[in-house]
């Protein structure tokens, strides 16, 4: 495939069937001038079956199905590793539940252009969250003790919704994460730091899942503890 476009919008499925159809349409609408890679980890729901029917009739989609379900860390991996080999300049990754607004994706890219990671923050100036009270709590204070920790001037770890400049990035690597899960996200902006890369932050309006169940482990927490510790004390 010839490889036209210079930016990359990716994000992964498991049972999104209700969802894909609409953040299609608006990544189109938003940025169509974006490459669009799809990462489906053969949901029972049939999400598949719809990517690769829209496939067909979008020739700015990519969708790559895995025989099983190997998870977020692993999909982010293969998306960054896809972006490099294809010669796409900057890459962005959200989630496929339509709780990231693709309306944001031209301000990340444009704050691409002169800035090697860009992240959709729920928890700085002018940033929402409509989640409820008790997920509010957990996330926000989460967010708010990993910072503490790590020491890191970032207000958000753990949300998707994040912009590479592949070009600027040339010491790291998305590989170089070695932390599985939801903590993903928060080693990458660790190691990011870390290498002495700048971290941009702009405000999201983070939505509600309407349709499907949320995917997030019930020991996730226990975890992402575990992973924040080794980071601090041991990387």
């Amino acid at each position: 495939m010839e490889i036209i476009n210079t930016s990359l919008i990716f994000t992964a499925t498991y049972n999104e069937k209700e969802n894909v159809r609409k953040l299609i349409d608006d990544i189109t609408v938003y940025s169509p001038d974006s490459s669009i890679l799809i990462i489906e980890d053969s949901s029972p729901d049939g999400t598949g079956e719809i990517l690769k029917e829209i496939e067909k009739k979008n020739p700015n989609l990519k969708v790559i199905i895995r025989e099983k379900k190997e998870g977020l860390d692993s999909a982010h991996k293969l998306a960054y590793k896809y972006a490099i080999e294809n010669k796409y300049t900057k890459i962005i990754t959200m989630d496929a539940d339509l709780s990231h607004n693709a309306k944001e994706i031209p301000i990340i890219l444009k704050l691409l252009d002169k800035n090697p990671f860009v992240i959709g923050s729920r928890y700085v100036l002018g940033g929402t969250c409509e989640m409820s009270m008790h997920r509010w709590i957990m996330s926000y204070f989460g967010n708010r003790f990993i910072k503490l920790i790590l020491n890191i001037n970032c207000n958000e770890f753990t949300t998707s919704y994040r912009g590479f400049n592949i070009n600027y990035l040339k010491k790291f690597h998305l590989d170089q994460v070695k932390s599985e899960g939801y903590s993903f996200f928060m080693e990458t902006i660790f190691l990011i730091n870390k290498l002495g890369y700048k971290i941009v932050q702009i405000p999201i309006q983070f939505a509600n899942r309407r349709h499907g169940k949320s995917k997030i482990p019930k020991n996730e927490i226990l975890r992402t503890l575990k992973n924040l510790f080794i980071l601090r004390f041991f990387s």
